[in-house]
């Protein structure tokens, strides 16, 4: 039988369900996405300049930005994971100083993080109302619920 987490030992029935951050969400897909582009860019350079840079440097160092966009995800939800994810859009652009065209998709990816940020906390802060405003009337109405 597979371990249960912390949350699933802890739940008792009529618990409310935690409800997931959707700027959390958005800013993970961004991640993840952005991890298999460096991955495929990584390939890329690879392929096309292993004659100017030591090949070893080069799947290091791009594999590696993957991984870190990948692991990014688990802390996106701490206090500095939306900084991190900050300092990796950076990253990804500069990439472009090694394959030129990375500075239009890094660019692309940077607008794309900082939609999904800015949306996702006008979602979550919308949502963090609609259910203080729902709790108020449960509490000014026991008898419906």
């Amino acid at each position: 039988m597979a371990k249960l987490t912390r949350a699933q030992r802890e739940w008792r029935p009529g618990m409310p369900k935690k409800r997931r951050s959707t700027k959390v969400m958005f800013a993970s897909t961004v991640l993840l996405l952005e991890a298999f582009v460096a991955f495929f860019a990584t390939l890329a350079v690879f392929g096309l300049r292993r004659g100017e840079f030591p090949p070893a440097l080069i799947l290091g160092v791009g594999i590696g930005l993957s991984v870190i966009m990948i692991l990014a995800c688990a802390v996106l939800s701490r206090p500095w994971g939306v900084g991190l994810g900050w300092i990796l859009q950076i990253v990804l652009i500069l990439t472009g100083l090694v394959e030129p065209l990375m500075f239009l998709v890094g660019g692309l990816f940077g607008l794309a993080w900082w939609y999904g940020i800015r949306t996702g906390i006008r979602i979550d802060s919308e949502a963090a109302q609609r259910e203080r405003e729902q709790a108020e009337w449960n509490a000014a109405h026991p008898e419906a619920s």
